[in-house]
């Protein structure tokens, strides 16, 4: 059998040493000064302003929908039916309404062309999902979002270092999310960033991560501002907005300051690791003309050429006989919009009217891609799919 699961070896041990050293001297293990340490050295990496290091990925939408609704009022966002549960549940939850728009196949993300058709006064912003390690973005887009004043929100919880044009995804919108849960490109075994350039957004997710309180805002001038509006408050306790308590922990941190070193190295392996995929895939059985330029890839995308519901069964069967680990759907699933949670929401929206998301539930599929899985696995994994 192949033997091939989605993850593997991602917590290392010079991770472990590193939490080792820092549990014999530290004396402080909530959110602390390694917290901010991986805060300075993502926002380094990505190129931003200001980082904010929480407990998951899904908390990070969670606190950019609300602040969305704070600072640009409830609305509509724009949203892909190919994402995860929480880029959805995060907009109802804020208030919003979603409004999906269906994704190519090229790279899994929204198509341009729906984006911009379906933004109207209501928008309040784009939700776009780099999906499973692809650039979902153009530069054409970005532009015209730009001209046309709506905010840009990148989901980037799949594709840490994928790029457009050179730059870093996660760099381009008004704010942007990225997981560190363990399958991703690195891990703080949970956890997740809020990432912008923009101080007064930054701000409101600070209150947000711990409970509303104005006293975890760095602006000094923001601080003064709010509690003078409100004098018969404490300022120690004064609760702004309807936060949570979404903090992140030193230990975490100190994993993810421990792997981020080794980030750009591994992705080098994965892209290395698609390309061999893809070079030695059927194009005839799947689809192979994915937009792999700027693309960080952690997964294998298998998406049947052409719909066979008898073709899909025999692709699973025998993954599932090789011990090959997969994934139906590729992310969240598939069709968000089939799930129980919006139909309830949205019962006069029909998933099926989003074609090429509908193609990817039920003839797509992901297995693991991650940086020491060895070039002979790859070529045999080819092997047994041409040969279903």
């Amino acid at each position: 059998m192949l033997n091939i699961p989605l993850m593997s070896n991602n917590i290392k041990k010079e991770d472990i040493d590193s939490l080792i050293e820092f549990l014999k001297t530290a004396d402080r293990f909530t959110q602390g000064p390694k917290v901010q340490e991986f805060e300075r050295a993502w926002a380094e990496w990505l190129g931003v302003k200001h980082v904010l290091f929480v407990n998951s990925g899904s908390s990070a939408n969670f606190i950019t929908m609300a602040v969305i609704r704070d600072l640009y009022g409830a609305g509509e966002i724009i949203v892909p039916p190919i994402a995860w549960s929480s880029d959805i549940s995060s907009i109802f939850a804020a208030g919003h309404t979603p409004v999906f728009v269906d994704v190519g196949k090229k790279n899994l993300a929204m198509m341009e062309s729906e984006i911009l058709s379906h933004i109207t006064e209501k928008t309040r912003a784009v939700f776009l999902t780099h999906v499973l390690g692809f650039n979902g973005l153009s530069e054409f887009l970005v532009k015209e979002l730009e001209k046309r004043n709506i905010p840009l929100i990148e989901d980037v919880c799949e594709s840490h270092g994928a790029t457009m044009n050179g730059k870093k995804c996660g760099s381009f919108g008004l704010a942007s999310n990225f997981s560190f849960y363990y399958a991703h490109h690195m891990s703080t075994i949970e956890g997740g960033v809020i990432c912008t350039n923009d101080n007064r957004f930054y701000q409101y997710c600070r209150l947000y991560r711990s409970h509303g309180m104005v006293r975890e805002s760095t602006d000094e001038n923001l601080k003064a501002e709010i509690a003078a509006k409100y004098p018969e408050l404490r300022p120690e306790f004064l609760f702004l907005v309807p936060g949570y308590n979404m903090r992140g922990t030193e230990l975490n941190a100190v994993i993810g300051l421990n792997q981020i070193k080794r980030l750009d190295e591994n992705n080098r392996h994965r892209v290395e690791n698609f390309k061999l995929f893809l070079e030695h895939l059927d194009p005839e059985k799947y689809y192979t003309d994915f937009d792999v330029e700027g693309a960080v890839n952690y997964a294998f995308v298998i998406l049947l050429s052409r719909a066979d519901p008898q073709q899909f069964k025999k692709l699973t069967d025998t993954l599932r006989a090789e011990n090959v680990e997969f994934r139906r759907g590729t992310a969240g699933g598939g069709n968000l919009a089939r799930q129980p949670f919006v139909c309830e929401q949205m019962p006069e929206f029909d998933p099926a009217t989003l074609t090429n998301a509908e193609f990817i539930h039920f003839y797509g599929l992901y297995t693991g891609n991650y940086p020491d899985l060895s070039h002979e696995k790859i070529l045999q994994l080819c092997d047994l799919l041409n040969g279903i």
